[in-house]
């Protein structure tokens, strides 16, 4: 990879992934007694925190539980990022939506109710359409136009991305030759609505960092990029999670978001527990953020708590309150 090519990707990724960053929580300067200056500070008189280099959004899978168990209304998702969590761009999963896949109607109403309470939808993760990556050409085939109806979906969101699975059965080289086809195309019907297609690093071969850039080098397209998530690592299983350190095999999680970073769209933070101190107890988020902010992102990162310790909410809560503290720092 040379740096040409990844000082072009990164001017397109700009296009999505430029910040309007907002203060965190500043406090107005307001006179304090000279009696007591000393003794008794408020909040006031604590200088403000710095700027985040990036903005925060939240993916619904945080609360897949909830919306599954019919506990939360797959409609309100956007209201509930805002209201609950005070965060104002949201990432959907396509599962939740099944049955309203292909009926435009119900995406415009969706975006609406984001819209009218100051909410930015991103993009969908899309799950169990095919794999894109699969050896059998009429099998793949299927699976590139299986996905069509979530860009569309995601045009109608006024997103910019749709994340699919770099899945496929067969070899190392073989899933990968797929892969450069089916994402190929698949690429190309995207780009005719300005929609990426990005990989998550989500298990098997696509846990493998290197062998993702490959692919997105191949497909060369400016519109197929990555989402790097900071968990998603196992290359011995589906899905990739690394949840209590339980994986036979798994690629170097720090090594292997660098490696993504030239071709995100976006960047997922993948969170399971925390300890006393608020930190994560399987990922280094500090290491992690300066990998980020290192590869010059400024666009969103997004909530992603998978853990069962804590529930839904709390883990969520846990997750901003990290990259707030550690962000305000940077």
């Amino acid at each position: 990879m040379n740096s040409l090519t990844n000082r072009r990707r990164f001017l397109k990724q700009s296009v999505y992934a430029l910040p309007s960053i907002a203060l965190l929580n500043t406090w107005s300067c307001s006179g304090a007694s000279s009696n007591n200056e000393s003794e008794d500070m408020t909040e006031s008189d604590q200088p403000a925190s710095k700027e985040l280099f990036f903005k925060i959004s939240l993916a619904q899978w945080s609360l897949n539980r909830a919306f599954k168990a019919g506990d939360l209304q797959v409609e309100d998702f956007a209201k509930i990022a805002k209201e609950d969590y005070n965060i104002s761009a949201v990432e959907y999963v396509s599962s939740l939506y099944l049955e309203h896949a292909g009926k435009d109607p119900y995406f415009i109403d969706l975006n609406q109710r984001a819209k009218d309470i100051g909410v930015e939808n991103l993009l969908v993760m899309v799950d169990d359409e095919g794999d894109l990556g699969n050896p059998d050409a009429t099998a793949r085939q299927q699976a590139v136009e299986n996905h069509y109806k979530w860009v569309d979906a995601t045009k109608l969101l006024e997103g910019h991305s749709i994340r699919i699975n770099a899945f496929g059965d067969g070899g190392r080289e073989e899933v990968s030759n797929a892969l450069v086809d089916g994402l190929g195309k698949l690429a190309a019907y995207a780009q005719k609505e300005n929609i990426n297609v990005v990989i998550e690093n989500h298990g098997l071969f696509s846990s493998d960092a290197k062998w993702v850039a490959n692919v997105i080098e191949q497909i060369n397209m400016d519109n197929c990029g990555t989402l790097p998530d900071f968990g998603n690592f196992c290359t011995a299983k589906k899905w990739g999670s690394t949840q209590n350190n339980d994986c036979e095999e798994a690629y170097d999680r720090y090594l292997g978001v660098k490696e993504m970073m030239p071709y995100a769209k976006g960047v997922s933070a993948k969170s399971y527990d925390f300890d006393a101190q608020g930190n994560e107890t399987i990922i280094d988020y500090q290491k992690m953020l300066d990998i980020v902010k290192a590869a010059g992102y400024a666009g969103y990162i997004g909530i992603e708590y998978e853990g069962t310790r804590l529930s839904e909410p709390d883990g969520i809560r846990a997750t901003k309150a990290l990259l707030e503290r550690l962000g305000s720092t940077m």
